[in-house]
C-alpha cells in the first residue's frame, strides 16, 4: 500500500510541476512561429498581418491558439503519414499545447537574451535570387462583381537561348485576390494573338482553350498561396526555348469593389545543362478517364458522388510531384498506384478538402512507376445542403468547369523518365542551389569585404535551430569580439555586421560553433 501512495504521490508531483512550467515566448514559441509562421507573415507577404516579433505575435495571441488548435494554420492538407513530402509544414500535437499553454498563461515574453533571431529571408523572394524577373504590362482591372474571373496574360521572356528551369515563382501584386495560378510556356505566338485581339490587357481564355491548344500536358510548376515554390535538384528541370512567353492564367477571388492587380515572375534557371525534363500529365474527367460507377462528371443536386479515374502510366517512370484540384463542393482524394506486380503505392491522401488552401505535394524521394502501372484517383464531392461550402442554396445540378460554382476533377502528375537508383535520391534541397539558393547546411560563408578596415558583413546557415557561439579570435587565440554567446538561432541564413574599426592591422579568425562543430574564416584588418 505504501508503494502505491508512494507512486501515486510521485505522478502527481510531476503533474504539479508540468503544469507549473512557465511557457515563455523567448524560449518555447519564437521557434515554433518562425519556423512555421514568419515566412508568409512577415511585411511584404501574403499573411494577412506579421509576426516576426514578440508584439506582433502578443497582439494576435488568441487568434494564433485558435487557428493552431483546429490546424487550420499552417496550411497542410495532405496526410504526412500517407507518403513522404518536402516542405511538409505541420505543428506537433505538443507545439500546439505549447502556444495554447503560453497564452492561457497570459502570453508571457521571458527573457529576450533567449530569443533566436529572427531568420534573414530573402526580400522579394521565397527562394533567393532569380536569375530572371518578369512583370506585367500593365495593370489589370478586377471588376467589383462579385464572381470569379479567369485571365490570361502573356508575359514575354526576352530569351535569346534555351533556359532550363528549376524553379518558378509568381510575386502577386494583389495578395488577397489572386487565388492561383497555372503556367505554360508558349513558343507559337498564340497565346500573344489571343492577347492582341481583345482590347483589354490580357484575355478572357478558358481552360477548354488550353485542352484544345494541346497545352493541357505542358503544365509548369503553379503559384498557390502560402507554398514556397519546388526547386528542382538533381539534374531535373523544365525546358524553356528562346523566345517563349510565359502564359499565365490567373484565377482571381470574386471582389464587391472595384481593384486591380499588377503581378510579376521570378525564373531560376540551371547553371549547368539539366540531365532530365520533366514529364507531365494531367488527369480529367474525359477521354476515358473515369471508370464506373461513373464514367460523366455530373453531380446531381443533394447528392453526393465519388469519381474514380485511372490512368496508365506511358513508360517506366519516376514520379515527382501531383496537385490534386477541386472546388467547393469537393470533399477528399484519395489517390495511390498499382504496379504491374499488384504492389501498391500510396500517392495523395486528402481526407478534408479546403478549396482555400490548395498545395502542390513534391515528394521526398522520387517513386519509380513501371510502365503499366494503374494511377487510381479518387476524389469526393458532396452537393447537399450540409455541405457549407456550397455555392448554391438550394443545390443545383454541377457539371465541369472553371468557375468556382462549377467543380473540377484536375490532377496534375509530374515525373522524369526512370533511371538506376532513382529510390535512393533526396529531392528534398539540402545545401546551395546552382543560383543562389539559401542553404540549410551548417555553414560558414567567407566574410566581406576582405581585407578591410573598418568592418565585415559575415553570414552563416543553419541546417536547424539551435545555439550557437559566434567569436572572433586574434593569432594568440584571444576573444577579442563575441558576436553570440550560446544563443538561439533559427534554421536558415543568417547575416551579422562585425565592426572591426577598434582592431589593430592583422590577422583574425572568426569562428562559428554548433552543436560541437566549429568552422573558421579568416579576415584581414589593414589599415
Amino acid at each position: 500500500m505504501k508503494r502505491i501512495f508512494t507512486s501515486i504521490a510521485f505522478t502527481l508531483m510531476l503533474s504539479f510541476f508540468a503544469q507549473a512550467q512557465t511557457v515563455t515566448y523567448a524560449e518555447h514559441i519564437a521557434p515554433i512561429i518562425y519556423s512555421h509562421c514568419t515566412s508568409c507573415h512577415r511585411a511584404g507577404e501574403i499573411g494577412p498581418f506579421s509576426l516576426s516579433n514578440y508584439s506582433e505575435v502578443k497582439a494576435q495571441d488568441g487568434l494564433v491558439k485558435y487557428v493552431t488548435s483546429i490546424q487550420y494554420m499552417p496550411p497542410w492538407k495532405a496526410d504526412p503519414t500517407y507518403q513522404q513530402y518536402q516542405k511538409v509544414n505541420i505543428l506537433s500535437a505538443s507545439e500546439i499545447h505549447l502556444i495554447s499553454d503560453w497564452v492561457t498563461q497570459g502570453s508571457v515574453r521571458g527573457d529576450p537574451t533567449l530569443e533566436p533571431a529572427l531568420p534573414v529571408f530573402p526580400t522579394g523572394s521565397l527562394v533567393g535570387v532569380p536569375d530572371l524577373t518578369i512583370s506585367f504590362a500593365k495593370s489589370h482591372t478586377i471588376v467589383g462583381n462579385n464572381t470569379d474571373e479567369y485571365r490570361y496574360f502573356v508575359i514575354p521572356t526576352g530569351l535569346t537561348q534555351d533556359k532550363d528551369l528549376i524553379a518558378l515563382e509568381m510575386r502577386p501584386g494583389n495578395t488577397s485576390m489572386v487565388h492561383h495560378a497555372l503556367f505554360w510556356a508558349d513558343t507559337t505566338g498564340s497565346a500573344a494573338a489571343a492577347d492582341a485581339a481583345t482590347p483589354e490587357y490580357g484575355y478572357a481564355g478558358n481552360t477548354q482553350q488550353v485542352l484544345l491548344g494541346g497545352n493541357l500536358n505542358k503544365q509548369l510548376p503553379t503559384y498557390v498561396p502560402g507554398q514556397k515554390p519546388t526547386v528542382l535538384s538533381n539534374g531535373i528541370a523544365h525546358r524553356i526555348k528562346a523566345g517563349s512567353d510565359l502564359q499565365v492564367q490567373i484565377h482571381y477571388a470574386p471582389s464587391p469593389v472595384l481593384t486591380s492587380d499588377s503581378s510579376s515572375f521570378n525564373l531560376f534557371f540551371a547553371s549547368t545543362p539539366a540531365t532530365r525534363y520533366v514529364k507531365n500529365h494531367v488527369m480529367i474527367p474525359f477521354f476515358g478517364t473515369l471508370v464506373a460507377p461513373y464514367t460523366q462528371f455530373t453531380i446531381p443536386a443533394n447528392q453526393k458522388r465519388e469519381f474514380h479515374g485511372v490512368y496508365t502510366m506511358p513508360e517506366n517512370a519516376s514520379m515527382i510531384s501531383t496537385m490534386p484540384h477541386m472546388h467547393r463542393l469537393g470533399t477528399n482524394w484519395k489517390v495511390y498506384a498499382v504496379k504491374p506486380n499488384g504492389d501498391t503505392v500510396p500517392l495523395v491522401k486528402i481526407d478534408s478538402w479546403d478549396f482555400n488552401w490548395q498545395s502542390n505535394y513534391d515528394f521526398k524521394r522520387m517513386i519509380n512507376l513501371p510502365q503499366g502501372t494503374k494511377i487510381h484517383a479518387f476524389a469526393g464531392y458532396d452537393n447537399t445542403t450540409g455541405n457549407i461550402n456550397n455555392p448554391n442554396n438550394p443545390p443545383q445540378t454541377i457539371t465541369w468547369g472553371e468557375n468556382t460554382d462549377e467543380e473540377m476533377y484536375w490532377l496534375p502528375l509530374q515525373w522524369v523518365s526512370y533511371q538506376a537508383g532513382d529510390e535512393n535520391i533526396d529531392l528534398e534541397p539540402t545545401g546551395i542551389q546552382e543560383i543562389n539558393f539559401y542553404s540549410i547546411k551548417n555553414k560558414l560563408y567567407p566574410v566581406y569585404p576582405n581585407p578591410t578596415s573598418n568592418g565585415v558583413k559575415a553570414g552563416f546557415s543553419l541546417n536547424d535551430a539551435g545555439r550557437i557561439n559566434l567569436k572572433l579570435y586574434n593569432l594568440d587565440g584571444e576573444v577579442v569580439s563575441t558576436l553570440a554567446d550560446n544563443q538561439m538561432y533559427m534554421s536558415g541564413v543568417h547575416t551579422v555586421d562585425i565592426d572591426l574599426s577598434h582592431l589593430a592591422s592583422g590577422v583574425y579568425a572568426l569562428q562559428l560553433e554548433t552543436r560541437g562543430e566549429r568552422q573558421i574564416q579568416r579576415i584581414v584588418v589593414a589599415k
